[in-house]
């Protein structure tokens, strides 16, 4: 009977604690989460823990737009659908859990929680780190991944921020459409990054071998693809990895309509990509 409590007391507990935090997923979604961390404690060994996690999601469709749904804001979790960014996003949130040696659901939604939101508070839209540059700084500080970038890198240009995508197209996001009082608060903060500059790989650089000062990059890094036109920051964000000696990306790829690791090298990729300027890069912070 003891144990027959416990348990219904563990499982209430369970239930309003994601109830707190307001969760869509599915039960699917759960259990997958459960199955990737205890695999996890024998199957990673020493392996960069956010290309392990990576690499669970080969395969997976790419899904635009999972997180527009409702008109309230609530985390979203789906583990059956990503795009580049909630695949970033899954990705460090396991490997947050795994670094921390928690194994639960609800852990991951803190971590995801932690990740997604401004100061790590989820309250409506405007509190959701849409654009990278705020990701990557609100993540830094919260000490959850740091840009390795450096003073004397030889292949370092300098990206200023110009960023009013949003404001400047409201009709093109469900939530600023319908609640118009959001679209000032999102303009403000887009105005407080105007004219921030950081390091960045040159595109051209993306070429260079391993053994070359590129080989700062390791395989995890999370790297996002830079533009400089368009009101935006970036276009596409995945992870690096390399491969006989040149970088790649595993990432979710709306061209092949699934998360992939690219056989073409990343300078292959990325010459492609005409308004792409180079790369910006993050590793996840670990003790």
């Amino acid at each position: 009977m003891m144990t027959k409590w416990m348990t219904t007391l563990l499982a209430l507990t369970f239930i309003l604690g994601m109830q707190a935090q307001n969760v869509e997923y599915t039960k699917a979604d759960s259990a997958l989460v459960v199955k990737l961390l205890t695999d996890a404690q024998t199957q990673r060994g020493k392996e960069n823990r956010v290309f392990y996690f990576g690499k669970k999601f080969l395969g997976l469709p790419y899904v635009a737009h999972t997180l527009e749904l409702g008109d309230t804001e609530h985390l979203i979790v789906n583990l059956h659908g990503l795009d580049c960014t909630t695949f970033v996003e899954t990705v460090v949130a396991l490997s947050m859990c795994d670094m921390q040696n928690l194994r639960t659901f609800d852990d991951f939604c803190k971590n995801l929680t932690k990740i997604r939101f401004r100061d790590g508070k989820m309250t409506d839209y405007t509190s959701r780190l849409h654009y990278f540059t705020w990701w990557a700084e609100d993540n830094e500080r919260k000490g959850i991944v740091k840009d390795i970038s450096i003073d004397d890198a030889p292949f370092f240009g300098t990206q200023t921020v110009h960023i009013n995508y949003m404001s400047q197209h409201p009709t093109l996001y469900k939530q600023l459409k319908n609640h118009p009082e959001f679209v000032p608060v999102i303009k403000g903060y887009e105005q407080a990054t105007e004219g921030k500059q950081f390091h960045y790989i040159l595109k051209q650089d993306l070429s260079w071998q391993a053994g070359t000062p590129l080989s700062m990059v390791k395989d995890g890094d999370i790297v996002a693809m830079l533009t400089d036109s368009d009101g935006l920051d970036t276009r596409h964000i995945g992870i690096a990895f390399w491969k006989n000696g040149k970088l790649h990306l595993l990432h979710a790829s709306s061209l092949y309509k699934k998360v992939l690791m690219s056989q073409e090298t990343f300078y292959e990729y990325e010459k492609k990509q005409a308004k792409h300027t180079g790369i910006r890069v993050f590793r996840l912070v670990e003790p």
